[in-house]
């Protein structure tokens, strides 16, 4: 039995993010009524959203505000059916320089959330990360990996998923986590590896990288997307954690290796030391079990990496004046 998305009320949170705008696309196509929450800013910028076509633009109503405040989200929920929680602020270089804010949003903000859908009745699909197991201590990993605080952004988010876990056993929110594991496609911002390689590629004859030898497991955006799809329609919120991840792994060499290959120009790789993360805090291997995505919400990735690589670099090409080409992105 299922929970049909369409004829609901959805909110999204960091509906102007990578996967966000995507979401509120995929939500709006499929007939729900999406309110789309931003981050304020005074130059009216809404991110990706701006992007969309207008006739799935002109059916959302966005929201600006900021995740840490109360009364923001609340007035947000208001007559709200599913919250889908993606705002966060996800840079690990940035948890680096501000911790206190990415601290503040990711948890301050959950919280939040978590209190509108306490008084106010809404289920809730939680966005975690991939990025709380930490380094692999066995493979593939499962949501019974122990979960360990590398960086001040995997703290913050093990914190959020543990402010799920204690409302969901206390208050009775109806949640489910959904872990991505290094979503990729169109729309993604250059503080990203993928990105980072494609952009300098296309137009550079040296790329520039930090560790080459840390393994991903990556997932093209419509599979991430389809998944959360799938959470949102599941008639039993019970508190569920949920990987979405491929169940493959490649090194950023290998991955670097294969973009120059589809590009198709000469292009060598150059190490640089800012790119690299403290020698205790970098994840070395992230491969994803997604045995419980495929029984709860009958998911499997569609898109293997030379495809995704692929409809990613056609994107890239056709909006390299969105990017700051070489320049390191925290």
């Amino acid at each position: 039995m299922t929970h049909p998305i369409y004829n609901k009320n959805v909110l999204v949170t960091g509906a102007g993010g990578f996967i966000g705008s995507s979401l509120v696309q995929s939500l709006v196509e499929h007939g729900a009524a999406v309110r789309a929450f931003v981050r304020y800013n005074s130059r009216g910028d809404i991110g990706l959203l701006q992007l969309l076509n207008p006739d799935i633009y002109d059916a959302i109503d966005i929201i600006p505000g900021d995740i840490r405040d109360s009364n923001a989200i609340a007035s947000a929920a208001k007559n709200v059916d599913t919250i889908i929680h993606l705002g966060a602020l996800i840079s690990i270089p940035y948890s680096y320089v501000h911790p206190v804010e990415v601290v503040e949003s990711n948890v301050l903000g959950t919280l939040n959330v978590l209190q509108a859908c306490r008084t106010q009745g809404c289920r809730l699909v939680h966005t975690s990360t991939s990025e709380v197991y930490g380094t692999a201590l066995r493979t593939p990993i499962d949501e019974d990996h122990p979960l360990q605080g590398q960086s001040p952004y995997s703290a913050s988010k093990i914190g959020a998923d543990k402010l799920v876990e204690s409302y969901v056993r206390s208050f009775d929110v109806q949640a489910v986590t959904i872990r991505p594991f290094n979503t990729y496609g169109p729309g993604q911002s250059a503080r990203a590896v993928i990105p980072t390689i494609i952009t300098q590629a296309l137009t550079q004859d040296v790329i520039h990288l930090g560790n080459l030898h840390a393994k991903r497991d990556f997932t093209y955006l419509s599979d991430t997307v389809n998944g959360f799809l799938k959470a949102a329609q599941l008639e039993q919120f019970n508190g569920e954690v949920i990987n979405l991840g491929s169940g493959a792994e490649i090194s950023i060499g290998e991955l670097a290796d294969l973009i120059i290959e589809i590009i198709g120009r000469p292009v060598s790789i150059k190490l640089e030391q800012e790119r690299l993360r403290p020698d205790k805090s970098e994840v070395m291997r992230l491969i994803s079990d997604n045995s419980k995505a495929r029984q709860f919400l009958n998911w499997q990735p569609k898109v293997d990496i030379r495809e995704g690589l692929s409809l990613t670099i056609d994107w890239i090409r056709e909006h390299l004046e969105l990017f700051r080409i070489g320049k390191y992105e925290r």
